[in-house]
C-alpha cells in the first residue's frame, strides 16, 4: 500500500502513521523507501515526546495502544488530505491500482486498519488509501472508491456488503466494579455523537427507567468514548465487535444484560452502482466478503 514520493521526507509522524496503518515497521519502511531502522527511530522519537506508548508488541506482531488507535485515528485523514493536496499541486493522477476507501474513524481504527495487512499481504500491487469520516458517502462529490457506512444498508445508488453484527453492550473498566443495571444511575454515560441514540436503546430494551439517555459525556466518534471508558471516566455503549480485543484482556467489562442486537442496522461496505468495479475494488470486496465469512 505505497505512497512513494507524494510526501515530504521522512519524520516521526508520518513515520508512526504508516506503522499505525500496516501494524508493520517493516511494510512501513518499504512504503516510505527507508530501513525499518530509521522507522523504529522515528516511532521512538516520537514516543518519547508524546510520553505515552504508542505500540505493544503481541502474537508476533505489533497493536496499537489506546493511546496510538486515538492519535492514529486523528493523523490518518491529515495526511490523505496532504497526499491529495500533494498530487493537485504535482499534477500527478491516481494509478488505477489505487483503491480509495472511506470509513468512520472508530470502525477503520478497531476494525479496519488491523486487518489490512493480510490484504496487502495477497495484493501487494493495490495501493489502499484510507481516510475517515462519518458524514454520509456521496460517491458523486468525493473522490472515492468506496467506503464504509452505518445504516440500514437500503442506500439509492450504492451496493452493499454487510460486514459484522450490531451488538450494543455497555462497557466500562474493571475498576468502577459494574454490576447492576441500578449502578447506571449514578454513573456517568459516555456517547459518541455518531451514534446518539444507543443508550436510549439500550436503556428501553433493559427495562431501566430511571436513567436520563441523554446525560452524560459526548464525544465526536465512538473511538474516543470507548478510550474514556477505559481511563475509568464512566460507562459506555460500545459495539461488541468493534472492543473484543478490550473485552479479552479485561481492559474493559461488559458485565450487564441484555446485548442488543440492532439487526440490520449495523455497518455496510458500500460502492457505486451505476459502474463496473476496478479490478481493485472487486479484489478488495472479495477480502473483505472472506473476512465476515471467516
Amino acid at each position: 500500500m505505497a505512497h512513494r514520493d507524494l510526501l515530504p521526507p521522512l519524520n516521526p509522524a508520518r513515520a508512526f502513521e504508516a506503522t499505525g496503518r500496516l501494524l508493520s515497521i517493516t511494510k512501513a519502511a518499504d512504503e516510505l523507501c527507508v530501513t525499518p531502522a530509521a522507522v523504529s527511530r522515528q516511532v521512538r522519537a516520537l514516543e518519547q515526546f508524546l510520553g505515552t506508548a504508542l505500540f505493544v508488541r503481541a502474537r508476533g506482531g505489533l497493536e496499537l495502544t489506546p493511546a496510538g488507535a486515538r492519535y492514529l485515528s486523528d493523523l490518518i485523514p491529515l495526511f490523505a488530505t496532504l497526499r491529495a493536496a500533494t498530487l493537485a499541486v504535482t499534477g500527478r493522477h491516481t494509478a488505477s491500482n489505487t483503491l480509495r476507501i472511506r470509513s468512520p474513524a472508530t470502525f477503520a481504527v478497531r476494525w479496519l486498519i488491523p486487518r489490512l495487512a493480510g490484504f496487502h499481504q495477497q495484493h501487494k500491487h493495490i495501493d489502499v488509501q484510507v481516510t475517515t469520516s462519518f458524514l454520509p458517502l456521496d460517491f458523486q462529490r468525493e473522490d472515492i472508491d468506496a467506503g464504509i457506512q452505518l445504516g440500514d444498508g437500503q442506500w439509492p445508488g450504492m451496493r452493499t456488503l454487510q460486514l459484522m453484527r450490531n451488538e450494543l453492550v455497555p462497557v466500562a473498566a474493571p475498576t468502577l466494579r459494574l454490576r447492576f443495571k441500578k449502578q447506571l444511575a449514578s454513573q456517568t454515560l459516555l456517547h459518541s455523537m455518531a451514534r446518539s441514540d444507543d443508550w436510549m436503546l439500550w436503556l428501553r430494551a433493559a427495562g431501566v427507567r430511571d436513567v436520563n439517555p441523554a446525560q452524560g459525556m459526548k464525544y465526536e466518534t465512538s473511538l474516543l468514548a470507548y478510550q474514556a471508558a477505559i481511563e475509568g471516566h464512566g460507562v459506555a455503549i460500545a459495539q461488541k465487535a468493534l472492543i473484543e480485543k478490550e473485552l479479552a484482556d479485561h481492559t474493559l467489562v461488559a458485565p450487564l444484560s441484555p446485548t442488543l442486537d440492532r439487526g440490520g442496522y449495523t455497518y455496510y461496505f458500500a460502492w457505486p452502482s451505476g459502474k463496473p468495479p476496478s479490478a481493485a475494488l472487486r479484489a478488495f470486496h472479495d477480502w473483505l466478503a472472506g473476512m465476515v465469512e471467516a
